[in-house]
């Protein structure tokens, strides 16, 4: 079986998440080929779009969501994403037990006892004028029934046991908006689709494919660490057919599409700016493929990272219209070049060219 290295990995990576050229892609394609972007920072898919899309503009993004093409709602890992209306629909039923499982983990004491299905019924009546309510102002009407455990951990529990999506202004470029939550029957004008009644998980085996064309070669636990579903070796096992198979440098399995990009190691890979939580880096069990065990925390920390070689070699913030870059290692001539150019244009970009100045930090000894 065919060994791919960290750096055959990394390029693989660069290549499907749209990172080693950008494309001329549609964002709604983008959207859906990326299987969503992190949106719990709202503003953050707009950087990682842009890192990727070779001609985009933001008040598409904001169009498309006004529109209800796009949507942010709760799914892979119970975090934000914004994904596309189609796959909102077609996801959610699979990550509702997953999404309830959690809650009930992180609020185990406040509702123990509780009958989520009834609740949920409860908190579903309540949407049910078409009104968009907050997490907590729908726990607040729940709580006039159940008292005990809190407007917050019920409002968390609706959220799971819901299918709701985060209306806009929220999410709208340079906007800040507070979270209004609506059903997703209300803002798409359809149902969710249901479960599988036959148990063949259709939907699975789909999220399988798509997370390998959007993020393999890849291991199993690769692919549970991004979606949060345990219940996917059933799924693996009906696709494995498809499926092309590698081992890693410590020797895992990886699967992938066989047609799927797999450049050359060698191909040089661009400077790009990663906005906070991006899926890139989170994607993944083992993300050393992108980034050091050293630096590994600032993933879940809500750094935004830049890639040189394509490995997280600095940190960026903005502050007064300047980009600012704190490298995580030292860096070459050519590399401080690189990272100000393109710092140049981020910088010009989120200031609409009002700016394109670029402060980068000596690097560390």
């Amino acid at each position: 079986m065919t060994v791919l290295d960290a750096r055959a990995l990394n390029r693989a990576t660069l290549a499907r998440q749209l990172l080693l050229d950008r494309v001329d892609l549609p964002v709604p394609d983008a959207v859906a080929h990326l299987c969503g972007l992190q949106a719990q920072e709202p503003q953050e898919p707009f950087v990682g779009l842009w890192s990727r899309l070779s001609a985009f503009d933001p008040a598409e993004l904001d169009e498309l969501v006004e529109r209800r093409t796009v949507v942010r709602t709760h799914l892979m890992r119970r975090t934000v994403h914004l994904v596309t209306a189609e796959d909102a629909v077609a996801w959610r039923a699979r990550h509702e037990p997953m999404l309830r499982q959690r809650v009930l983990a992180a609020y185990r004491r406040e509702l123990a006892g509780i009958d989520v299905d009834e609740v949920a019924a409860a908190g579903r009546a309540v949407m049910a004028d078409g009104e968009p309510r907050s997490m907590t102002g729908l726990g607040r009407a729940l709580a006039e029934r159940w008292p005990a455990p809190g407007p917050r951990p019920l409002g968390e529990l609706m959220i799971a046991a819901l299918p709701l999506v985060q209306l806009p202004p929220r999410g709208l470029w340079r906007t800040r908006a507070a979270v209004r939550n609506a059903l997703v029957p209300s803002w798409l004008g359809r149902e969710i689709d249901p479960p599988s009644a036959d148990g063949s998980d259709p939907v699975g085996q789909a999220l399988v494919r798509r997370y390998l064309a959007a993020f393999g070669p890849a291991a199993s636990a690769d692919l549970r660490a991004w979606c949060g579903l345990a219940g996917l070796p059933a799924a693996v096992a009906a696709v494995r057919g498809e499926l092309v198979a590698f081992r890693d440098e410590r020797g895992r399995e990886l699967l992938d599409l066989p047609g799927a990009l797999r450049p050359d190691p060698g191909t040089p890979a661009p400077v790009r700016f990663l906005p906070a939580f991006d899926n890139a880096v989170l994607g993944y069990h083992d993300r050393s493929r992108i980034i050091d065990d050293a630096h590994r925390g600032l993933s879940v920390e809500g750094a935004r990272m830049v890639l040189v070689d394509g490995r997280v070699a600095a940190t960026w913030t903005v502050e007064d219209a300047v980009v600012r870059v704190s490298p995580l290692r030292r860096f070459s001539r050519a590399d401080r070049t690189a990272v100000g150019e393109e710092g140049r244009t981020l910088a010009s970009f989120l200031s609409d060219g009002a700016s394109a100045r670029v402060r980068i930090s000596a690097s560390p000894r």
